[in-house]
């Protein structure tokens, strides 16, 4: 025999949802924002040759585009 739901027990339920849910979201963390060990040896590098000013910034790439 099905059970007969109510509004409260739906409304209840679906409190309990949201609660699960806003848990998940501030505990859940982005994949993106951490660096694989290849990632971080390009980053290191690239910020190697920013230092030693051997990169070119993106206003000249633009004026050597001619953009």
């Amino acid at each position: 025999m099905a059970e007969t739901v109510s509004l409260e027990k739906m409304y209840l339920e679906l409190l309990a949802l949201r609660k699960e849910i806003l848990f998940i979201k501030t505990h859940m963390f982005d994949p993106d924002t951490i660096m694989t060990t290849d990632e971080e040896e390009r980053f290191e590098r690239a910020m190697e040759e920013y230092k030693e000013k051997k990169t070119t910034s993106f206003e000249e790439l633009k004026k050597e585009l001619g953009l």
